[in-house]
């Protein structure tokens, strides 16, 4: 029924609203006050948080009330201010993305050579060179969008904010453009990033577990550590000798390395799964909104059959990426809650 439809369309789209909007102002926030925690990724975080929250003020509720209305009331001037903004917030939120999976998969995989340009100043250029590279590409946005009339079921006259292109091979060409540079290289760049850092982690874990079992096999066939079986890796110099003088305390550190290496194994796990989940999530909430655009730009007329709840959707699925992004990156690092409870403490 009409009715329902409208109101789980509702309930949704304020649901990822509020999300978005609470969660990316939390970072935001955080990052701005804490100065400890302006880090290199941080600053590409608090670009991608800045970016998000336009993509939830900016898109969702210009999406919804003229979907739900079946008719755009904020006039022309708006309607072309709120293509270009939704354009250019979308454009930056997915550069910003690209340039966290490069800057990661520098400092993981070559963190040597890439300590030399791995600085703030550096990071605020690549930051600046995304909003403005956005800024320029989506300018076509303010040019082509206006308003078209149409006629209601109730035979009253309706508009909707939509772009208009001199000719279908400029539109199929444009949105081929955006098919590319916001979607698949965008997703490949990620793929790969993400998938030589997790090779890089998954050789970590197998050298792990394979020092771990030697170092039983030594232990198994001596009985304990004697002095010598030793690389002393995880022992200070100055502490070697009572160590290895006392059998409790070559016990006790035995048992620490072993802990030690079993919470990185577990972190290095934890890496894996969770950027195996950024790219899942990537594909998961973008991938329908560009198949739609491009669908349109080919074959006009039986996309347009798609609308009303399906594309309401599949717009909500794409900007479902605006408070998914904050969980990912922020929340679920331990560090950064431990700074958003250091912020907050003296509020409390």
């Amino acid at each position: 029924p009409p009715d329902i439809d409208q109101t789980v369309r509702i309930v949704l789209y304020s649901l990822i609203f509020l999300l978005s909007v609470l969660g990316n102002s939390l970072i935001i926030t955080v990052l701005v006050r804490n100065r400890r925690m302006r880090t290199v990724t941080n600053l590409f975080l608090l670009s991608l948080s800045v970016s998000d929250l336009m993509v939830s003020i900016v898109c969702i509720p210009f999406t919804l009330i003229p979907n739900l209305m079946r008719n755009f009331v904020f006039g022309t001037g708006m309607c072309k201010l709120v293509m270009y903004f939704m354009g250019v917030s979308v454009s930056v939120s997915t550069f910003n993305l690209v340039a966290i999976s490069l800057e990661r998969y520098s400092a993981i995989c070559n963190p040597l050579t890439s300590r030399a340009w791995q600085t703030k100043s550096h990071a605020a250029k690549v930051i600046t060179a995304t909003w403005v590279a956005s800024s320029i590409l989506m300018l076509p946005y303010p040019i082509s969008s206006t308003l078209k009339p149409f006629t209601r079921r109730d035979n009253s006259t309706g508009h909707m904010c939509r772009l208009v292109w001199p000719n279908d091979i400029i539109q199929q060409s444009w949105y081929v453009s955006l098919l590319l540079l916001l979607f698949l290289i965008p997703g490949i760049i990620m793929m790969t990033a993400y998938g030589l850092i997790s090779l890089e982690l998954y050789r970590g874990i197998r050298m792990e577990l394979s020092t771990r079992k030697s170092s039983r096999d030594r232990q198994a066939s001596t009985g304990s550590i004697k002095p010598g079986d030793s690389d002393g890796c995880y022992l200070q110099p100055s502490k070697r000798r009572s160590v290895m003088g006392n059998p409790s305390n070559s016990l006790i550190a035995g048992r620490m390395t072993s802990s030690n290496s079993k919470a990185n194994l577990m972190a290095k796990k934890r890496v894996i799964r969770m950027l195996l989940v950024i790219v899942f999530l990537f594909f998961l909430c973008w991938t329908p909104v560009f198949v739609v655009n491009a669908w349109q730009a080919f074959d006009r007329r039986s996309a347009y059959r798609l609308t009303g709840a399906p594309i309401s959707f599949i717009h909500l699925l794409s900007y479902t990426s605006a408070c998914v992004n904050p969980i990912i990156y922020c929340f679920m690092n331990k560090r950064f809650r431990q700074g958003m409870l250091a912020t907050f403490s003296c509020c409390v």
